[in-house]
């Protein structure tokens, strides 16, 4: 539980880049309303092998110029360290001190030996510590239901204590609907000796098709009560969205009240249903 010595809990947003010109112009609309919330910073999505890099930049240098403070992700699966060196020495020209460090995806197609100087997320934590010191704050991907290519919550468990030793300096979640899920992979991590702060991703419900396509390939469980009730409501988007906001301020409401470091919110390019829930958490107060 949290005591007076605990640090600040820090509350946080993801976005992805845009694909369109359209897209981009509908996110500049909705990112002066999620900043109105007051996040630490924004998170922003980098596609398999790269391939949203460009938007990936477009989107980090329009937040940067609106003195947002940005946190980019960097997958390092297929690409060179001299790729990996020039994008780390961009964001520190910008003035950026924090990174999401991650493998990534390889690109639909594209076989294992483009896989590039990059094995693993804890060899791009080593990488960016060698070359840039500790001008980033580094945070890394964490699996309370264990990375489905792990084979073993054991086996997942040993990937991540690696990226903790090769110098990682908080992890954010894979996003969950199970508490106990997070509160046990916590304590597995803290009798493994991992200390650096977890922090829990958090994804609105608000449409149950997209959800559970989303789920179902990255290995997250939607507990049967939940999935039962969202596949109840059919084509229903309001009741949909009205259960789905109820389930998520109570996993979220637990998380906080069980010492969770902080949260960050999946806003899927989307203000509304992560500002009810910032509002109703009471986390600008």
């Amino acid at each position: 539980m949290t005591t007076s010595t605990t640090p600040k809990r820090v509350y946080s947003v993801e976005l992805f880049p845009p694909k369109t010109a359209e897209g981009m112009d509908k996110l500049k609309q909705e990112i002066p309303k999620i900043n109105a919330l007051g996040p630490a910073y924004f998170s922003v999505t980098y596609g398999a092998g790269g391939s949203t890099r460009e938007g990936t930049f477009e989107t980090v240098a329009w937040l940067r110029s609106q003195g947002i403070d940005t946190a980019p992700h960097l997958a390092c699966i297929g690409s060179t360290r001299a790729q990996v060196r020039e994008i780390l020495a961009h964001y520190h020209e910008q003035g950026i001190n924090r990174l999401v460090a991650l493998r990534g995806d390889l690109p639909s197609g594209m076989g294992a030996g483009n896989s590039g100087d990059f094995r693993y997320a804890n060899e791009l934590v080593s990488f960016v510590h060698a070359e840039f010191g500790g001008a980033f704050v580094i945070e890394v991907a964490a699996y309370p239901e264990y990375h489905p290519q792990s084979g073993s919550p054991a086996r997942d468990l040993e990937n991540f204590k690696r990226k903790v030793e090769a110098g990682a300096d908080a992890a954010i979640t894979q996003y969950f609907y199970n508490a106990d899920a997070y509160f046990g992979f916590v304590d597995s991590c803290q009798k493994a000796g991992i200390t650096i702060p977890i922090v829990p991703g958090i994804m609105p419900i608000t449409n149950y098709t997209q959800l559970a396509r989303f789920s179902d390939a990255c290995g997250t469980e939607i507990p049967r009560w939940i999935r039962r009730r969202l596949e109840g409501y059919g084509d229903d988007v309001e009741s949909i969205r009205a259960f789905g906001h109820e389930v998520v301020l109570g996993l979220c409401r637990r998380l906080i009240d069980g010492g969770a470091p902080g949260l960050h919110f999946y806003t899927m390019n989307q203000s509304g249903p992560v500002a009810r829930l910032w509002r109703e958490l009471g986390l600008s107060d």
